[in-house]
């Protein structure tokens, strides 16, 4: 039981560092589609996302050869896939109690191969996965792997570099603000110097 609310609280922990990035129903960037093509591209799979989990859904900021734009958590392979330390990796659906009956595998979109490398940011957060998935079972090659790895990577830096820049201009707007408001206080002080000494202060 202690476990159970351990880990709870763990992932609430890591849903609230995922919404600290105000991404989730975005509209597509080049920036992370690039990164999609390229995964697929490099595995040589049809299809291929980056997929965030929240509390009840998998949201895909970016996807190729797939269709939904979210699906439910519960029975979302990424949803195990953040668990792993490492990319996770299943051969064949199949083959695997964990997924065989899933209804993306018995059903739309077939899924029987899949590998997931998860977004780990610099809390140790699993924020989501860069996967590629495929609808006949096979093997993935370490080279393809270790390049799974460097993309996803990448889509972490990707999402640091737009929550830096919209820190950034929310703190130059805050600033401009301020300087207004400065402004105005030393516009109302010499008005009122003006009328206590009678000077007209250019």
């Amino acid at each position: 039981m202690e476990a159970q609310r351990a880990a709870s609280r763990n992932d609430s922990d890591r849903v609230a560092a995922l919404q600290k990035y105000a991404i989730l129903d975005t509209e597509p960037e080049r920036a992370f589609d690039d990164l999609t093509l390229l995964a697929s591209f490099i595995c040589k799979t049809p299809i291929a996302m980056v997929s965030l989990i929240d509390e009840n859904r998998q949201w895909f900021k970016s996807k190729i050869g797939m269709k939904p734009s979210e699906t439910p958590r519960d029975i979302a392979f990424c949803s195990v896939a953040i668990q792993q330390p490492d990319v996770m990796v299943v051969p064949d659906t199949f083959k695997d109690e964990r997924f065989r009956d899933n209804p993306f595998v018995t059903s739309e979109p077939n899924i029987r191969f899949y590998a997931g490398a998860p977004l780990i940011n610099e809390e140790g957060y699993a924020l989501g996965t860069l996967c590629v998935i495929d609808k006949s079972p096979r093997e993935i090659t370490n080279e393809q792997k270790e390049a799974l790895k460097a993309l996803s990577r990448l889509v972490l830096a990707q999402l640091e570099f737009r929550r830096n820049l919209r820190l950034l201009k929310e703190v130059l707007t805050e600033r401009t603000k301020d300087e207004h408001e400065r402004e105005r206080e030393i516009l109302k002080l010499q008005q009122q110097l003006t009328r206590v000494l009678g000077l007209n202060i250019q």
